[in-house]
């Protein structure tokens, strides 16, 4: 049975990149000067795959490759840094997102984040949307066993915020962590900054709606919470 859109949700998990902001273009750019630095082929295909995940699990990917941790640690301060320079001042909260963390805030919901940033990019991102004091609870997938498509990072945000999973919404805009919060028991709403439904659904990620920014989905899902 599929579960209702507009009950009342106990807590709500956010992922980072893509989903708070539509930054994934400036990730895409920094991938891609990462690229072609080191001689390596990306396709969109290859992003449906690679969004979402750890960079640790992105590398030996994109290199063909085992890599050693000093390679790993190597390439991913990198590419992130290119990330970080081409992101700086130019980074906004998606439509609606004030509003709806607004409205979780006066109803006491706990929020948490669940993303496969690497340490530095976080509070990067989030300082440079002006939010960095509104998530006090962010899990990254390094923290955890596995990164997504396994549940781990969203299962333990939710055991954080101290609700359980099946209680908590959870946004995102990868296909990878689509996957993981539905595995992870979660009702999960699509962001397409990214993908578009039919894209989600070409990489076996099958949110349970999709909206384009948080306008939307306050307007057409945000009942629960009230109108304003």
């Amino acid at each position: 049975m599929a579960p209702s859109l507009e009950r009342a949700f106990g807590g709500v998990i956010f992922d980072l990149d893509g989903t708070l902001t539509a930054n994934m273009s400036l990730h895409a750019d920094a991938f891609g000067i990462f690229a072609e630095r080191h001689d390596l082929i990306l396709t969109l295909d290859l992003r449906g795959r690679l969004d979402g995940k750890r960079n640790r699990d992105i590398f030996p990917i994109l290199f063909g490759r085992e890599l050693s941790e000093v390679d790993l640690t190597r390439y991913s301060n990198e590419k992130e840094g290119l990330y970080r320079d081409l992101s700086r001042g130019r980074l906004a909260p998606l439509p609606g997102l004030q509003a709806l963390l607004d409205r979780l805030a006066e109803r006491r919901i706990p929020m948490a984040i669940a993303t496969s940033a690497p340490a530095e990019n976080v509070p990067h991102t989030l300082g440079e949307l002006g939010y960095a004091a509104r998530f006090p609870v962010v899990v990254r997938s390094e923290e955890v066993p596995h990164g997504k498509p396994h549940p781990h990072v969203f299962l333990e945000a939710a055991r954080r915020i101290g609700v359980p999973p099946g209680d908590c919404l959870a946004f995102e805009d990868a296909p990878m962590g689509v996957i993981a919060a539905r595995a992870a028991g979660m009702t999960c709403f699509g962001v397409t900054t990214s993908f578009t439904a039919a894209g989600f659904a070409e990489h076996d990620a099958h949110p349970h709606a999709t909206v384009a920014d948080y306008q939307e989905y306050l307007a057409r899902f945000g009942g629960w919470l009230g109108r304003h």
